[in-house]
C-alpha cells in the first residue's frame, strides 16, 4: 500500500538540499552510549554494536538502528533515534557494519548494499540471549536496502517484530546513475572520499591487500567503485551483477512482517522511477510518501532556525502502533 505522508516540510527549509544537506551536518545532541560491544564474525572478522539502554530493564523493547553509506555513531540521526526511542522507555542499538568504525576491519572486504549475512548473525545473536524482548529495525538509506533485502530473504520469522526503512535506494543501479548527474555529484564525491579513507586506512593493515582494494583511491563514481572494488571484493562477477542481485526492490514481495518504508519524493540521491509500484508491496508492507523530506532529512517546523526531526516522532509512533504499547 502507498500512502501520502503527514510529513510537511519546515516554511524555511523546502529545498531537498537543505534538507538533506542540514540534517546530516547538524548534530543537535551527543549519542548516548553506555556500552561497545565487540561482535566476533564467523569468518574471522568483526563488529561493533553500540549500546543505548538508559538504565532500563532488560526486557524492555529493543530497535536495532542500521546507519547508511559512510555513517557511523557520529551520524546525527543515530544520536537523534537513540535518544527518542530511550524516551519512549525502548533500548536502542546501532549495529556499526564492517569497516564502518574507526577501527578497520581484519578482512580486505567491507560493508556493502546488499551484505545481510552479518545483519542476520547479529539478529540471531541477539535474539538467542533475549528470545522474549519485542524487537524493531530501523535501517537508513544504505542501512534500509540491506534491511529490505534481509527480510525478504528471510521470510518468515520471529526474530523481529516491525520494521522502519527510510529514504531507500531500491535499485541501485539507478541511483548509482542519478548520483553521477548535476549537483547531486557532490554527495556522491563526498562519500567516495570518505571511502577512499577507510580503504586508505585497510591498505596499511592488511598483508598481501588484493589488487582491488588498491584501485579504491583511483574511482571517481560509484560505477567505477563498484565494479572495481565493490564487486571482485565481494564476490560478484560485476557491477551489474552486484546491482541485480543487492537492489532491495526485487525482495519486498517476501518481507512478511510490518514495514514502513518513509521516502520523499524529491530525494536528490534518485529518480521516482526506483521507488516500488502497489502492486510490488505485500499488504504488510507501507510506503509512506510525502512531496519534500530530501535525502533522511524530513525536517519540520513552524519556527525559523528551530527544526522539528519529523522522523524522530514517526518512527517511534510505528514501533509503538505495531508493539501495542
Amino acid at each position: 500500500m502507498i500512502i501520502e505522508s503527514s510529513f510537511k516540510p519546515a516554511w524555511w527549509m523546502t529545498n531537498p538540499h537543505i534538507q538533506t544537506i542540514y540534517s546530516s551536518l547538524r548534530h543537535p545532541i551527543e549519542p548516548s552510549v553506555n556500552k561497545i560491544e565487540r561482535i566476533d564474525l564467523p569468518d574471522g572478522d568483526f563488529i561493533d554494536l553500540s549500546w543505548s539502554t538508559a538504565d532500563l530493564a532488560h526486557d524492555t523493547p529493543l530497535i536495532i538502528i542500521l546507519h547508511g553509506l559512510c555513517g557511523c555513531i557520529d551520524s546525527s540521526y543515530v544520536a537523534r533515534f537513540m535518544q527518542a526511542f530511550n524516551v519512549k522507555g525502548w533500548r536502542a542499538v546501532l549495529m556499526e557494519f564492517r569497516g564502518a568504525g574507526k577501527e578497520p576491519n581484519r578482512l580486505p572486504r567491507a560493508y556493502h548494499s546488499g551484505e545481510t549475512g552479518d545483519l542476520d548473525y547479529v539478529v540471531r545473536t541477539i535474539d538467542q540471549r533475549e528470545p522474549n524482548t519485542k524487537k524493531g529495525i530501523v535501517g537508513v538509506s544504505l542501512g534500509g536496502n540491506i534491511l529490505l533485502k534481509w527480510l525478504g530473504e528471510l521470510g518468515a520469522q520471529n526474530h523481529i517484530e516491525a520494521a522502519v526503512a527510510v529514504s531507500v535506494p531500491y535499485v541501485l543501479n539507478k541511483v548509482a546513475s542519478k548520483m553521477n548527474l548535476g549537483f547531486t555529484r557532490l554527495y556522491q564525491n563526498h562519500l567516495l572520499s570518505q571511502f577512499k579513507v577507510a580503504f586508505a586506512k585497510k591498505l596499511d593493515n592488511i598483508a598481501n591487500p588484493p589488487e582491488a582494494l588498491k584501485r579504491a583511491a583511483e574511482c571517481s563514481c560509484f560505477w567505477t567503485f563498484d565494479a572495481q572494488v565493490t564487486a571482485p571484493l565481494n564476490g560478484f562477477d560485476s557491477v551489474h551483477t552486484y546491482y541485480r542481485e543487492c537492489s532491495s526492490r526485487k525482495y519486498l514481495l517476501n518481507v512478511q512482517i510490518p514495514t514502513l518504508l518513509i521516502h520523499a519524493e524529491d530525494d536528490p540521491f534518485m529518480t521516482l522511477d526506483v521507488l516500488p509500484t502497489e502492486q510490488e508491496l505485500p499488504d504488510n508492507v507501507v510506503l509512506e510518501l510525502s512531496k519534500k523530506g530530501g535525502h533522511v532529512g524530513f525536517i519540520a517546523g513552524t519556527t525559523l532556525g528551530v527544526p522539528v526531526y519529523w522522523l524522530d516522532q514517526r518512527i517511534p509512533e510505528y514501533f509503538s502502533e505495531q508493539f501495542k504499547l
